[in-house]
């Protein structure tokens, strides 16, 4: 039978990387992602799991990158400055093509900015942070249960793909307890992993028709190279233009040809909408209130969200535009993700704002007032 607790988000994104398989976390503390680092630190030896925590952000994705390499499903969780501070290490997790979960629980920013204040606007340092073109998945919850739920998801796209997962929470969800169940038994994923015993010389090397590469973990027996600067099938640096470009087209269609199986949308209401709301995460919930509100008095509202924040969900948001009259976009931020909004729209329907920076959560009335604007 599941299990009925009252968690926070999170406690519930640390419960649910443990039920994925991940067995090494490793960070640094830093408001309002804090709690990841403690709870880990208490839970992962009692399912022998190890936790570290180094000096500084920096090394805490590097180690957690060198566990990864070495098999194990790894971790490292931060907020802002520190997110910035990963970047550099994401892209190299990017082009070496090492599974990881990074999660960042948002603050207000720039700088120090607001550390115990609500605010989405890491969206699109998660998508461009680090240098250069480079694949990612970017995934964001609305509730605590979902945190659980998702934090799953987000390992198993990381092994299926060989490709870090960056988990985008908010202070509103990471700080809110609610009640949720933990299952028995849920569903895992396991990188494509090289079991023979020879040697792998040809560490990148990929099947016909494939896009991921086997890996072999180190210190099983396996040899081979890996590389930040581009490299060929053995691991090993090159200067070809030819195999620069057919690493690159590789790793960015591994995850543009699995659209379908990796973005996430959510629709409410939307059946016989006039007006939708386009929310996400925390900002979810007082969208949820706004709606129905706007039901009540006669107004045809509905809620797009998308779970998957990038890869874009624009063929859905497509879709959305092609029905309704207006989108109301209400995001923690100067508006991030509108200008996607506005691309996808492309002038078919009216696009409203609101958005906050100053460390206040937006309101219900906020939103409806926004869906009520003529």
């Amino acid at each position: 039978m599941p299990k009925r607790v009252l968690m926070q988000g999170n406690e519930a994104c640390v419960e649910g990387a443990i039920a994925a398989g991940m067995r090494f976390f490793a960070g640094y503390p830093i408001t309002p992602s804090t709690e990841i680092a403690e709870v880990s630190a208490v839970r992962l030896p009692q399912v022998g799991g190890h936790f570290v925590q180094m000096e500084d952000e920096i090394a805490s994705i590097a180690c957690a990158i060198g566990a990864s390499t070495a098999g194990a499903k790894a971790m490292t969780a931060t907020s802002g400055p520190g997110f910035s501070l990963k970047q550099e290490n994401l892209g190299y997790a990017c082009l070496t093509e090492i599974p990881l979960v990074v999660v960042d629980v948002q603050r207000s920013g720039p700088s120090t900015g607001l550390p115990t204040s609500p605010s989405q606007g890491d969206v699109m340092m998660s998508r461009w942070g680090t240098h250069g073109d480079h694949p990612i998945i970017v995934i964001s919850p609305s509730s605590v249960k979902e945190t659980y739920e998702l934090a799953i998801r987000c390992f198993n796209l990381a092994e299926k793909y060989r490709q870090p997962v960056i988990f985008l929470m908010d202070e509103i969800v990471g700080h809110l307890r609610e009640g949720i169940e933990i299952p028995e038994n849920v569903e895992t994923v396991d990188r494509p992993t090289v079991e023979h015993p020879t040697a792998k010389l040809a560490a990148y090397h990929v099947e016909p028709g494939q896009l991921v590469p086997a890996m072999a973990p180190f210190g099983h027996g396996q040899r081979y190279n890996i590389s930040g600067l581009f490299s060929n099938e053995k691991g090993f640096p090159t200067n070809s233009n030819e195999l620069t470009e057919e690493k690159m087209q590789r790793i960015m269609h591994k995850i543009s040809d699995n659209y379908d199986d990796i973005v996430q949308v959510e629709e409410t209401g939307l059946e016989d909408a006039e007006v939708a709301v386009f929310c996400y995460g925390g900002t979810t919930r007082a969208a949820i209130t706004a709606v129905e509100e706007a039901r009540a008095k006669g107004i045809k509202a509905g809620i797009f969200r998308p779970v998957t924040i990038w890869p874009f969900a624009e063929r859905e948001l497509d879709a959305v535009c092609k029905k309704v009259k207006k989108i109301v976009v209400a995001e923690h931020n100067y508006g991030q993700l509108l200008h996607e909004v506005e691309r996808v729209a492309q002038g078919r329907c009216k696009i409203s704002f609101i958005g906050k920076v100053n460390g206040t959560v937006i309101t219900p009335d906020e939103i409806l007032a926004k869906i009520e604007e003529e």
